[in-house]
C-alpha cells in the first residue's frame, strides 16, 4: 500500500507495525523513525498541502484529531474523495485499538495483535509497581503556556502519571484537555511541574518564563527544584512510544522502585 501519515503519532504507529517502507509522504513534524525525514514532507500537521498529498496517489491517508485544528485536513480529504482513516486516541487502551485497526487495514493483523498485547502487558507491569507506592506526588503538565492548557482526566497523561507512581494535578476535571489559568495551578500547588509544549522544539521551552509568573517561587515544585522540561515526543503523542516516557518519568519519581523495570523488546530499539 502507498501510505501517507499527516500526524507524528500515526507515523509512529506505522513504524511499530513494520510498515515504514510503505510510507510515501509525511507531515513536517514526523521525526521518528529517522528514515521518515527522507520522505516528501507535506507541511505542518495543521497546514497539510493537499495538492502535494493528492499528487502522491496514496492508497490510504492516516489522519488524526489529536490536536485542535486538524479537522480541516479531514474535511479536505473528504472533499477530494481521498481514502483515509482517522485516529483520535485519548487513552492508552485506545492506542492499542488504533494499532489493531491499522494492522487489520494494512494486512498485518498478526503483528498488530502481538505488539498491542506486549504493550498492554507492559502497562500492567508498571501499574503493579505503582500500586505498591504509598505516596504519589502530584504532577502539573503544561501543554501550552498562553492560554494554559493541561491534560485532564480523560487523557493518556493521567494514566502515564499513575503508572509512573504519580498523579495528574488536574485528574479531577472530566476532560481530555483543560484550559485553565496560572492562579488555579498555584492554588493546587503541585509537587512537580512538567513542561511539554505541543509542537514546540525541546530546546525552545524556557522554564525561566514560568518562573517569572506570579507566586511561582512559592510553589512546592519550585522550592524543591522539581521543574522539568519533558520531551514532547515521549509525552504528547498518542503512540506506544508513550511507554518509553512513562518509564523515564517513573525513574525520575521513584528510581528505587522502578530500577529493575526495563523497556519491552518492541520499544527497546
Amino acid at each position: 500500500m502507498r501510505l501517507i501519515s499527516i500526524c507524528p503519532s500515526n507515523t509512529e504507529l506505522v513504524a511499530y507495525l513494520g510498515l515504514t517502507d510503505q510510507l510515501v509522504g509525511v507531515d513536517d513534524f514526523s521525526d521518528w523513525p529517522l528514515a521518515v525525514k527522507d520522505l516528501p514532507q507535506l507541511g505542518p500537521d495543521l497546514s497539510i498541502d493537499m495538492d502535494a498529498l493528492e499528487a502522491l496517489q496514496p492508497d490510504l491517508v492516516l489522519a488524526s484529531l489529536s490536536v485542535p485544528g486538524m479537522e480541516k485536513n479531514i474535511e479536505a480529504l473528504q472533499a477530494r474523495n481521498i481514502p483515509h482513516i482517522v485516529f483520535n486516541a485519548n487513552s492508552l487502551e485506545e492506542i492499542a485499538q488504533d494499532l489493531h485497526t491499522l494492522g487489520k487495514v494494512c494486512g498485518v493483523e498478526g503483528r498488530a495483535k502481538e505488539i498491542s498485547e506486549e504493550y498492554l502487558h507492559y502497562i500492567d507491569r508498571l501499574r503493579t509497581v505503582a500500586q505498591k507506592i504509598p505516596k504519589k506526588p502530584t504532577l502539573y503538565w503544561e501543554w501550552w503556556p498562553n492560554p494554559i492548557f493541561t491534560p485532564g482526566k480523560i487523557n493518556w497523561l493521567t494514566e502515564i502519571s499513575a503508572i509512573a507512581g504519580g498523579q495528574n494535578l488536574f485528574q479531577d476535571v472530566e476532560l481530555a484537555s483543560v484550559q485553565t489559568d496560572w492562579a488555579d495551578v498555584v492554588r493546587r500547588d503541585p509537587d512537580y511541574i512538567m513542561m511539554a509544549w505541543v509542537g514546540v522544539a525541546f530546546e525552545r521551552i524556557q522554564p525561566a518564563n514560568l518562573l517569572k509568573r506570579s507566586h511561582a517561587q512559592e510553589l512546592q515544585a519550585i522550592k524543591m527544584k522539581q521543574l522539568h522540561v519533558m520531551e514532547e515526543w515521549l509525552y504528547c503523542r498518542p503512540s506506544p512510544r508513550l511507554l518509553e516516557g512513562a518509564l523515564k518519568l517513573a525513574n525520575m519519581l521513584h528510581p528505587k522502585e522502578y530500577k529493575h523495570v526495563k523497556l519491552p523488546s518492541f520499544l527497546d530499539s
